[in-house]
């Protein structure tokens, strides 16, 4: 489901759970890099999806990962036709439009990313390309987003504080079950009941601590649940595929979810 602006532009369908809006605007109006910080599926895309289309600015999403390199992001030059021709990468495309950058679990990004990216957080807000020796400078409208999970991250990769501090941060976690049976029902047109006892099973299986899952179910998985329900899926079918089978792949822990799956439909 979708809003629209004042002159008619599709606005992706987001419910708010706290002041997140809010910062986020200021943040771009103060020119300030913003990080979002929360588990995997929480709406943290789903926020920056939102809020680029609310105030009009294109948005250049990057995925983030330890295979990315600086020039894969910034640009390189390329043959065409027997000419050596420059090609802007994402970050300088989005630098040039003024669009909003979101780098998605950025500390997963390799070091030489990292440097590039810091000039455009700070006060010099500016993207320098070696290979070009030239340097941009980012318009008032450029805003730059990152994200990451520091509950997976922990132990892992951690972003450090010289990157850190160059940031207004928002955390996310997973909604409360009023406020999450809302977002179902608003992201997929899903029925009340079951939009209740979908939130209900995620209360059970977050709550647990001896299967030992990766990470909890978050609040996409349930909204893929929802669209199955609601494309004709019978229930507990809807919640093995969307659900069970995107947690674990050992048949054990499987079956302890199925069991409660069949408690709750």
């Amino acid at each position: 489901m979708s809003t629209r602006t004042a002159n008619g532009d599709e606005v992706p369908w987001y419910r708010p759970v706290a002041d997140e809006c809010e910062v986020f605007e200021r943040a771009h109006a103060l020119r300030t890099p913003l990080l979002l910080k929360g588990p995997t599926g929480c709406g943290k895309s789903r926020l920056v999806e939102h809020m680029a289309a609310r105030l009009g600015r294109p948005l250049v999403t990057v995925a983030c990962h330890d295979e990315t390199s600086a020039v894969d992001l910034t640009g390189r030059y390329l043959l065409e036709g027997g000419d050596t021709v420059w090609q802007d990468g994402p970050v300088t495309r989005a630098v040039r439009s003024g669009a909003i950058l979101y780098l998605d679990e950025f500390a997963e990004a390799r070091s030489d990313v990292v440097v590039v990216v810091h000039p455009l957080a700070d006060h010099r807000r500016q993207l320098h390309l070696d290979r070009r020796d030239e340097t941009l400078e980012a318009p008032d409208e450029f805003m730059l987003v990152v994200s990451f999970n520091p509950g997976y991250q922990r132990g892992l990769k951690e972003l450090k504080p010289s990157t850190r501090q160059r940031f207004v941060a928002l955390s996310f976690d997973y909604p409360e079950p009023e406020v999450e049976r809302e977002i179902l029902i608003g992201e997929t047109g899903v029925g009340a009941d079951h939009a209740r006892r979908l939130v209900a099973l995620a209360g059970k299986l977050r709550g647990l601590e001896t299967l030992g899952l990766a990470e909890r179910p978050s609040t996409r998985l349930l909204v893929n649940a929802a669209r199955l329900l609601e494309a004709g899926s019978p229930p507990r079918a809807a919640c093995d595929h969307a659900i069970v089978e995107a947690l674990t792949d050992d048949p054990e822990v499987a079956g302890g979810l199925r069991d409660l799956v069949a408690l709750v439909f």
